[in-house]
């Protein structure tokens, strides 16, 4: 490997730096929940973390520890839309150039917020073409640092500051998770809460989340070497379709994951509408896959106390009335 993993001394490094301007976003219980999986339930509702998403945590993180000479010469990152935002948001608050590199079939809600932030944005084919070949040939040609949007430990440990915040406050309730369900693209989000579970909740077991045609990381873990995605596109879960597990990620969660559940598009629309009728959520279809995992079935949540994570809220409106209409 390029770099060192990450620690949980960095997770708690990453929650410092956060601090003042991360949104520390609550745990929820709901009922209602509870009645239909048969089990105890708590929602980390990243969709109301800045930006929309759990990304604004590791993008900060990554930004803030940079140079004075890299912060002139900016930043460049590739993403669907959430590390997007991420990213342009805490280039924003540093006041340094910022340019994403996003796919043409991105949400216009993610296009227009990278837009919003002062971010210049690079178009591109996720079929045709390579995301991580522009942003080289950009940072070539201007000098700017690429940022990945999971591969990289500043990023992972600054996620990981979602699941310090998860057993910190479950000590505080006096409760302990037997598991945990979270979306896993990249493994970014996923890995570092597993540096924090290991630490502070080492019996709780962790499962990822992947759309289906998606799964690099449960044919990885299968196989035991990184492997790529079945398919490049075509999935409603847009934050979740990354070509192969990460280099650094996958060193991490082929030891802390317990296992990967898969789901549909459908499935992941029908918990984008059981957040918003029932539980009065904003859910992206990506950001909904744990909840529709146990909403399946697919993680056992039946006479257990099991944390998902709802990592974004960035979600197209004709999309909303499309998982509303279902």
């Amino acid at each position: 490997m390029t770099q060192a993993l990450p620690d949980f001394d960095d997770v708690k490094a990453a929650a410092s730096r956060i601090a003042s301007k991360a949104v520390h976003t609550p745990l929820l219980n709901h009922p209602a929940l509870d009645e239909r999986v048969g089990g105890r339930v708590f929602i980390k509702p990243e969709g109301l973390q800045r930006t929309g998403s759990f990304k604004f945590r590791g993008a900060f993180n990554a930004l803030s520890q940079f140079t004075p000479e890299q912060r002139k010469a900016g930043v460049v990152a590739f993403s669907s839309g959430n590390h997007a935002q991420g990213i342009a948001e805490a280039a924003r608050i540093l006041q340094m150039p910022a340019t994403i590199v996003m796919p043409t079939d991105a949400p216009e809600v993610k296009k227009q917020g990278v837009i919003a932030r002062g971010a210049a944005l690079k178009l591109y084919d996720r079929e045709t073409e390579s995301r991580e070949e522009i942003s080289e040939a950009i940072a070539a040609e201007t000098g700017a640092t690429v940022i990945p949007s999971y591969d990289h430990p500043h990023i992972m440990a600054g996620q990981g500051t979602c699941g310090l915040e998860i057993f910190e406050t479950l000590a505080g309730l006096d409760v302990q998770a037997d598991q945990l369900a979270c979306c896993l693209g990249g493994g970014g989000l996923i890995s570092g809460i597993g540096l924090a579970a290991k630490a502070l909740s080492p019996k709780t077991a962790l499962y990822g989340v992947e759309p289906d045609g998606f799964e690099d990381h449960k044919l990885s873990l299968q196989a035991g070497a990184r492997l790529p995605s079945p398919r490049k596109s075509g999935s409603i879960c847009d934050a979740l379709l990354t070509p192969m597990p990460g280099e650094l990620t996958f060193a991490l969660n082929k030891k802390q994951l317990t296992d990967v559940a898969v789901v549909t598009d459908d499935e992941a629309m029908a918990a984008v509408r059981f957040a918003f009728e029932t539980l009065k959520l904003v859910v992206e279809p990506g950001g909904a896959v744990a909840l529709a995992s146990i909403l399946t079935g697919k993680v056992d949540a039946k006479d257990r106390t099991t944390v998902i994570v709802l990592t974004g809220g960035n979600i197209d409106p004709a999309v909303m009335a499309q998982a509303i209409r279902a």
